[in-house]
């Protein structure tokens, strides 16, 4: 199965959830709607309302009253308020192609927008009707905040080890891939097993996606990630990449990225990509991300086989496989 025959199988589902979308983004203030509309239009791959989706096929979900089409739906409000604020503390310039909302409308209006769909997600999770959907998705809103403090820690630290990044990672990024994948289980009322072996093929799903960007900042045209190669070198952070070089670069070099780190900007982009791929760091960081995907995928093995189950094997996949 391709990542095309994925996107194929759930076509009228993902038509439902735009439409939702579209609806539910609606204020009667004019600011509001014309910054929704220009972030959830941006692009994006969908990929968490997707695996919401493709979570609850799996389990034969009735669609009883379009939990999941909701669910995919408030999955992708949380995560495109997470954008519009990581924009702001980035002080990004480019999200997919596309200038970011913070440098078409400023700041305040970015962070504000966020809040407005972080609200209008939670209006929409306490019409599902379940404390169990909204004790996971208020406690994956918050680990994802507290991801982004640790990620702010880390900015310009040189000495963050790969432990320390993996846990930004799996507070940042993973945990709401963890969330859309274990609320398909539970609007399909499936047992405290199914839901735990699908929470976890999220966090490893996640785990891996989030390696493969960090591999993209040094490997990819700016024209295919949608954003300035050198992104995370010039805010600072310090990526999976950046700090196996440093352990397996020569003094120099370890120096030249240390001092890149703590300082930020991208002087020294071209000797550091040229470090970063001489020392195997970029093949290093793929292979961890190919083990998380492997993880995911063996978390599948509790449920039966059917389209659906594949196409959640196919998007492992395709996390680690992908050029953009």
């Amino acid at each position: 199965m391709t990542i095309e025959d994925v996107f194929k199988l759930i076509k009228g589902d993902m038509g439902k959830v735009n439409h939702l979308i579209q609806s539910s983004l609606y204020s009667e203030v004019v600011l509001i709607n014309q910054i929704s509309q220009y972030i959830i239009n941006s692009g994006g791959k969908r990929l968490r309302p997707i695996i919401v989706l493709l979570s609850a096929n799996a389990f034969s979900y009735q669609h009883k009253n379009n939990h999941n089409i909701t669910l995919a739906a408030v999955i992708e409000f949380i995560h495109t308020a997470t954008l519009l604020h990581d924009d702001v503390v980035d002080e990004s310039e480019l999200r997919r192609g596309k200038d970011t909302a913070n440098e078409l409308w400023g700041n305040a209006a970015s962070v504000l927008v966020g809040d407005f769909l972080y609200s209008r997600a939670f209006e929409m999770m306490v019409g599902v009707g379940s404390m169990k959907v909204m004790e996971i998705l208020s406690h994956s809103t918050n680990t994802i905040a507290e991801g982004e403090v640790l990620q702010l820690l880390n900015c310009n630290d040189a000495s963050t080890t790969e432990e320390r990044y993996l846990e930004v990672i799996h507070f940042k990024t993973a945990k709401l891939f963890e969330s859309a994948s274990q609320l398909g289980a539970v609007i399909a009322e499936q047992d405290e097993a199914v839901e735990a072996a699908m929470a976890k093929f999220g966090m490893h799903l996640g785990t891996a996606f989030q390696l493969i960007d960090d591999v993209l900042d040094y490997s990819a045209s700016s024209e295919d990630m949608g954003k300035n190669v050198g992104d995370d070198l010039a805010e600072g952070k310090p990526t999976l990449p950046l700090i196996y070089a440093m352990q397996h670069a020569s003094v120099e070099q370890s120096e030249m990225i240390k001092t890149a780190i703590e300082n930020g900007g991208l002087d020294q982009i071209e000797a550091i990509t040229q470090t970063i791929h001489s020392v195997g760091a970029l093949d290093y960081t793929r292979e961890i991300a190919r083990k998380e995907a492997e993880q995911a995928i063996t978390q599948l093995e509790i449920i039966p086989d059917s389209d659906y189950k594949e196409a959640l094997i196919t998007l492992a996949n395709f996390s680690v496989e992908r050029s953009h």
